[in-house]
């Protein structure tokens, strides 16, 4: 089978190979917006099937459009790589999510497992986690920033009200805390890896998996967490 990188330099191959005249054809005029955010959506499909690596004229090539068109929208590829970041990795995350996890009307499992369901349907995709493992292995910012930026907050935040509603007294320590917040969010996460990457073939269904875990980790906080 051979790699990706071999078919991008194929199909490269091909096309300077084509008789002239039968290139590219013309792209037909659009408006600046519509232009950069249809070349951000194939941006992201483009990186995470091939990575971060990959050449932005074969991107261009994708595109249907030049790459002087793409740089005309784009700087250069660091510009495009964190408008994708903040479209595609950052973009889909709800600020209704967080409101909803502090609604304490509601039982702290219930809100994990609505909070979960939504989250693993809507940003653990394939083509989500297959961006982000790439952006992971790179020495692009994407990961990093992601994790810093919502991630910890989320962490803390879930630790909170399950310590809260248990009677446990929360960590001080904020890396502390973070660490248990990941027994939960670590296990949905790599549950989605097993799923889209690995094509775990396990016929559970994912809801009740993540209902698992929910009920593990708040099961298992007593062991961490002292009364309040």
């Amino acid at each position: 089978m051979k790699a990706k990188s071999d078919l991008l330099a194929e199909s490269r191959h091909k096309k300077s190979a084509a008789p002239k005249g039968k290139g590219r054809r013309p792209t037909a005029r659009m408006p600046q917006a519509e232009r950069r955010a249809q070349i951000l959506t194939k941006a992201y499909e483009f990186f995470s099937e091939y990575g971060l690596t990959a050449q932005t004229r074969a991107l261009a090539d994708a595109c249907g459009v030049s790459q002087r068109l793409l740089y005309s929208l784009f700087p250069n590829k660091a510009a495009l790589l964190n408008a994708v970041y903040e479209t595609e990795i950052a973009g889909p995350i709800k600020a209704i999510w967080f409101v909803q996890l502090r609604d304490r009307s509601k039982p702290i499992e219930e809100r994990l497992m609505a909070f979960y369901k939504e989250y693993y349907d809507c940003i653990l995709t394939r083509r989500w986690l297959r961006l982000f493992l790439y952006a992971s292995l790179s020495e692009e910012g994407m990961a990093p920033t992601y994790i810093a930026g919502i991630v910890t907050h989320l962490l803390e935040m879930i630790v909170e009200e399950a310590a809260r509603e248990a009677k446990l007294r929360p960590p001080e320590d904020p890396a502390y805390m973070q660490e248990i917040g990941w027994i939960l969010h670590g296990a949905v996460s790599h549950l989605a890896i097993r799923r889209h990457i690995y094509r775990d073939a396990n016929p559970l269904d994912a809801e009740t998996v993540v209902g698992m875990h929910v009920r593990s980790f708040l099961g298992g906080l007593k062991a961490v967490l002292p009364p309040a």
